[in-house]
């Protein structure tokens, strides 16, 4: 399971009840902050998830209302709060300017106060955990160097607590081989293996978080499947040719994308205050019912759907 909580869902410029583009995605003790606008320092004091553990930054690109909140940051963390190390992920591009920010800015000759690494984020995996990972994709937006993020569990057997009881397994480090793939013997000589007691291999969760985009025919596999998605609608049907003229999305066209890739649920965010969001809202579930508009503060948890869990990986 994914958990995602939004600390800013407005577009461009923030809003008297919106933030600017910031979320953390968080899984098991692992935080992952995505984007980080203006004023993300006093979100994620307002939020209460605090800082510690908020050591990875991924990027989605190199606009302001996506990265000037990097300065505040760091500001905080000089002064206020400490983390030993801070990992900075973003396009070639992106990360240029936030190295200028950062540096000329913020620190103008002092040292970082934390073990500083920016990391260029090219197509593929770019972190791996035990039981996960995240994979960078491009993104068709203004400027180069964009790119969306999937957070994907690995593909696991289920242990099956029944069979295991019924075969006489204690509960204990018995199991937890078990699970690991090793073979144990029981107190009355039986041998119990893995096969014994795991399930058909199973999928894990999947999240797709998307920042600006102008196109959606290019998001199609990358979406597909996920159990959520959650990507920007800066614009209403009625105003398509604007959406297309600044690299933006409609509600509409992201509800058509959310249909075609056959998602869970799809989550809207970077909400243009030209909107009532009961709107934006309305011309999505029209085409995909399962959508939501995102708020400040609004914590999603991202489960496999359970038809899912139940079909085995061929």
């Amino acid at each position: 399971m994914f958990e995602i909580l939004f600390l800013g869902t407005s577009a461009s410029a923030p809003s008297a009840r919106r933030g600017l583009s910031a979320s953390v995605v968080k899984h098991d003790e692992f935080r992952f902050l995505v984007d980080c606008g203006e004023g993300t320092q006093r979100q994620i004091l307002q939020s209460g998830i605090g800082f510690r553990q908020l050591n990875r930054i991924l990027l989605t690109h190199s606009h302001l209302d996506h990265i000037l909140g990097l300065g505040g940051l760091m500001s905080t963390f000089m002064r206020w709060e400490s983390i030993e190390e801070l990992e900075i992920f973003g396009g070639k591009s992106t990360l240029e300017r936030v190295k200028t920010l950062v540096f000329d800015v913020v620190l103008r000759g002092q040292k970082p106060p934390m073990n500083l690494h920016f990391r260029e984020v090219k197509p593929g995996v770019i972190f791996e955990a035990d039981d996960f990972t995240v994979s960078a994709f491009p993104v068709t937006h203004r400027g180069p160097d964009c790119f969306g993020y999937r957070f994907e569990e690995k593909a696991r057997r289920p242990f099956l607590n029944e069979q295991a009881t019924a075969l006489g397994v204690p509960f204990g480090p018995e199991r937890s081989r078990l699970v690991g793939g090793q073979e144990v013997v029981l107190p009355d000589g039986r041998m119990v293996t893995p096969e014994d007691v795991l399930g058909p291999l199973q999928r894990g969760t999947r999240l797709v978080v998307v920042g600006d985009t102008g196109r959606t025919d290019d998001l199609l596999a990358e979406a597909q499947g996920a159990d959520a998605l959650v990507i920007e609608s800066t614009y209403l049907d009625e105003d398509a040719e604007m959406a297309k003229q600044y690299g933006h999305l409609t509600a509409r066209m992201a509800a058509q994308l959310a249909q075609k890739a056959g998602v869970g649920r799809l989550i809207l965010t970077h909400i243009s205050r030209r909107y009532r969001e009961k709107d934006v809202l309305a011309e999505a579930q029209a085409v995909f019912p399962h959508s939501v508009v995102a708020r400040d503060f609004d914590q999603f948890a991202v489960r496999l759907a359970a038809d899912d869990a139940e079909k085995p990986i061929a």
